[in-house]
């Protein structure tokens, strides 16, 4: 017997948007959709989902007090808010609701997968995590995770970079010996560095330590 697929509430009111979004989850989701709010939160209550992702504005009841309405209910479900609305206090007034994340419009659909797996990740506890420092890298999700930032989705090449250098802390890896490993031996020293440079801009710049004259060992976070 196949495994069952998670379930997803997917409350979204954008025309547009939502069968993009349909269309692109149904391959790791059986998503389930309601586009206002009323419906969503009568939803929420009534069906047991495994993660939902719920938009601020909505016809109806917006999309805090949806959140809100399943927290008093004391449903714990991972919720991941989808807003165009990416000032700090709107962050703030979700997640204060009861979000669990918050993803800003306009998105990248593979950082949306890459947060919801984190949040079923955080209930369920799948995933074998790498420690690095006060964080946790999980190479099979391809997602670094800060205790204060949250899931930082990472590139295949970015993941594959970050799992040398985590697999091996206490070593130094000259640009050929990454480029070998990681990318093509025929690519340029300087890819290494780019890549260096990506994960460093995506989390903090102690995360790869250069050794001068010798190349690249894991840092800390």
């Amino acid at each position: 017997m196949s495994e069952r697929m998670p379930r997803l509430l997917l409350v979204e009111d954008d025309e547009r948007l939502a069968p993009i979004m349909i269309d692109y989850l149904r391959d790791s989701y059986d998503v389930t959709h309601r586009a206002d709010g009323d419906s969503a939160l009568r939803t929420a209550l009534d069906e047991e989902f495994d993660v939902m992702v719920v938009d601020r504005r909505l016809p109806g009841l917006d999309g805090v007090s949806v959140v809100q309405g399943v927290r008093r209910a004391r449903i714990g479900t991972p919720v991941l808010m989808l807003t165009a609305l990416g000032a700090v206090p709107d962050r703030v007034e979700g997640l204060d609701a009861g979000a669990n994340d918050y993803l800003v419009k306009p998105f990248d659909f593979d950082e949306l997968l890459a947060r919801l797996r984190a949040l079923r990740r955080d209930y369920t506890g799948a995933g074998n995590a790498l420690p690095i420092g006060t964080w946790d890298f999980y190479p099979e999700d391809r997602i670094v995770e800060s205790p204060y930032l949250g899931p930082v989705a990472l590139t295949p090449k970015e993941s594959e970079l970050l799992r040398l250098l985590a697999e091996n802390p206490s070593r130094t890896f000259s640009r050929g010996q990454i480029l070998s490993a990681v990318f093509s031996p025929s690519d340029l020293p300087g890819t290494v560095d780019t890549y260096v440079h990506y994960l460093r801009r995506k989390t903090e710049e102690s995360v790869v330590l250069t050794v001068r004259g010798k190349g690249y060992r894991l840092g800390s976070l």
